[in-house]
């Protein structure tokens, strides 16, 4: 078996999960039909390089001109110019059309060129931070963010392989091209299956770094903050388990970056962990007042899913909800599912 269909199959599971698993919200389907155009491309590279059927090459160059706009459209869909055009960005897979009709020479060069330009528009988007994803819930845009990172790095890694393979086709006449597919191009489209993946399910990531040195903060950013901090208290927004700055903007009367670069300033943190401390506070006085189960507090605060939960919490008290509630003299979950009597 082609080691490009092996990665196919891998997709192919992740896209099986995505739909299947019961405990996370449903998969975001632009993700899902990603993924899909990264598993048919790994079927046809391997049928491309594994057993030579060059009549399939087309069929790649268009899929592979459709790609990096679509990775775009995936995650530019989760900012404030989400709701773009979306035609121009068929224009990349439309050119190849013609230029496999009429000239097939510059095929090549333009899918390089495509993987370049959006890739560096993908580096410029992760470049904003996790603020600038504002149509994304603020307990998984740290994650969100992490996959674009992962993406941009995948594209422009892939543009540089494709530079690779052209040039070995030009000057040796392809006698390393499979190599370089089998080394470089498979584990590429992998990767890039996995952020998507990750991006579509919006499990939990790693502890998310400390945001980057900013100005410091004055008077007006003194009273936004103190605007959000009495939005949460009064209000308790953060309850909310699709909240994200966009809605967050809306309810305070205030424009998301000020309420972004004021939270940064201010408090040394992106709004989805100030958003998120606020959760965890009031989970931990449930924890200690209530003898409600702790799948029930995760989600009266505002959390969906037991993995951004679980990590969320121990990055704010460092120990897990039932450890902190036994630290604290709270009932433990088998005491609350006895309190709470039969089902």
């Amino acid at each position: 078996m082609p080691l490009p269909w092996v990665v196919a199959l891998l997709l192919a599971i992740l896209l099986g999960r995505m739909a299947t698993r019961g405990d996370d919200r449903p998969a975001d389907r632009r993700f899902v039909a990603l993924i899909a155009v990264y598993a048919i491309l790994s079927v046809i590279i391997g049928l491309r390089w594994g057993y030579g059927i060059e009549a399939i090459l087309p069929l790649q160059s268009v899929l592979a001109a459709l790609l990096p706009p679509l990775a775009w459209l995936c995650f530019a869909g989760l900012t404030a110019a989400g709701r773009q055009r979306r035609w121009p960005h068929a224009l990349p897979a439309c050119l190849v059309l013609v230029l496999i009709v009429l000239w097939p020479g510059p095929i090549d060069v333009v899918i390089i060129a495509t993987f370049l330009a959006y890739g560096s528009a993908l580096v410029r988007l992760a470049l904003a931070g996790p603020d600038a994803l504002r149509l994304a819930p603020l307990d998984e845009a740290p994650l969100v963010h992490r996959a674009v990172q992962v993406t941009a790095a995948a594209l422009l890694a892939s543009a540089f392989l494709d530079l690779a393979i052209w040039l070995d086709l030009q000057w040796w006449g392809g006698g390393h091209a499979a190599l370089l597919v089998g080394l470089a191009n498979v584990p590429v489209l992998l990767l890039l299956g996995i952020a998507a993946a990750v991006a579509g399910r919006r499990q939990a990531p790693a502890e998310e770094p400390a945001p980057p040195a900013m100005p410091p903060a004055d008077s007006k950013d003194v009273e936004i903050v103190r605007q959000i901090d009495t939005l949460m208290r009064t209000r308790r927004v953060f309850r909310e388990p699709d909240l994200n700055l966009d809605r967050l903007a809306r309810k305070a009367g205030i424009p998301a970056r000020r309420i972004s670069a004021a939270v940064n300033r201010l408090r040394n943190r992106n709004v989805s962990q100030y958003v998120n401390d606020h959760r965890i506070a009031e989970a931990c006085r449930l924890l200690a007042d209530t003898d409600l189960p702790v799948t029930a507090i995760m989600l009266e605060v505002g959390f969906q899913t037991k993995s951004n939960f679980n990590r969320e919490f121990r990055r704010v008290t460092g120990t897990s909800p039932m450890a902190w509630r036994a630290d604290k003299g709270g009932p433990t979950q088998a005491e609350a599912s006895a309190s709470a009597g039969p089902g």
